[in-house]
């Protein structure tokens, strides 16, 4: 099967009332791992690709693996570009074969947001390529962006509904409590917001920073109106934290193999577990 857009699964998600969820691809073992996951769960799923795992993996490979993970597996995959920063960075995904891209204007003014990611939405309607907008700044690190938590601005509903109705965008993320990273203590999230922004437009609202959140304020987001959800954190760490174990138990151990292949296995072991908590299996 080829890549798709995250139209072809995202409108089931919001009126069936489940999420799919957005993987981030660091490297070939983090593809493998979310890709097998997702057959065994038979889930649609969203590759989510930032600019620096980009530049780390180069945009010829990061499609040549998605493609192949989308051929392998029969499922609905999309190839989807995480905080894209300009317009020319989105234009240079899709011309690779990316089918789905994030603008995250969020760092400008609430104006100049909608006129900037109007156009993304112009160009890659044109092209079949879905896109995802953001209001509000979300909170934590993510790759070299880091936003203070004072600095985290929750969007206002009023403002979220407007800038649906203007750029037209196939879903929407909104800052409304969660933060990328792994948290110290419990998010706040305002699902009071998801609702409203919800109900009001025909897209699904998506969480960033899904990563720790606890499993009951996952399934209320989703209630709430919530149709996509961020993981990468918690798959980083699943990986980090196994190969240590591994290389702390045999200092002999020179073989990438040796220590990638439980990092990959202790990942996937996380994406069935969000893919269940999500509700998306057996939605392929």
């Amino acid at each position: 099967m080829a890549l798709v857009s995250m139209n072809e699964f995202l409108p089931k998600a919001k009126a069936n009332k489940f999420a799919v969820g957005q993987f981030n691809m660091n490297n070939l073992e983090f593809a493998q791992a979310i890709v097998e996951a997702a057959m065994e769960e038979k889930s649609p799923f969203i590759y989510g690709v930032s600019e620096g795992a980009l530049k780390y993996m180069g945009i010829e490979f990061t499609v040549a693996i998605a493609e192949a993970a989308a051929k392998k597996s029969g499922l609905p995959i999309a190839l989807h570009l995480d905080h894209g920063s300009s317009f020319e960075v989105a234009m240079k995904c899709i011309r690779a074969g990316f089918s789905s891209v994030m603008f995250d204007g969020s760092h400008y003014s609430f104006e100049e947001n909608i006129r900037l990611t109007k156009e993304v939405v112009k160009a890659a309607r044109a092209m079949g390529v879905s896109v995802e907008g953001e209001l509000g700044t979300i909170g934590g690190v993510e790759d070299d962006i880091s936003v203070d938590e004072s600095d985290a601005n929750l969007a206002k509903p009023e403002e979220a509904i407007r800038f649906y109705e203007e750029t037209g965008v196939d879903c929407l993320a909104i800052a409304v409590g969660t933060a990328h990273g792994m948290y110290a203590g419990e998010p706040n999230i305002r699902f009071d917001i998801i609702e409203e922004v919800s109900k009001a437009i025909p897209v699904p609202v998506v969480l960033h920073g899904g990563s720790g959140v606890p499993d009951e304020m996952i399934k209320k987001s989703i209630l709430a109106g919530v149709g996509k959800i961020n993981v990468n954190t918690e798959n980083q760490v699943a990986c980090t934290e196994t190969i240590r174990q591994v290389l702390a138990k045999d200092a002999k151990v020179y073989d990438p193999r040796k220590y990638l292949t439980p990092a990959r296995e202790a990942m996937k072991a996380v994406v069935r577990e969000k893919i269940q908590l999500f509700g998306s299996s057996n939605q392929a």
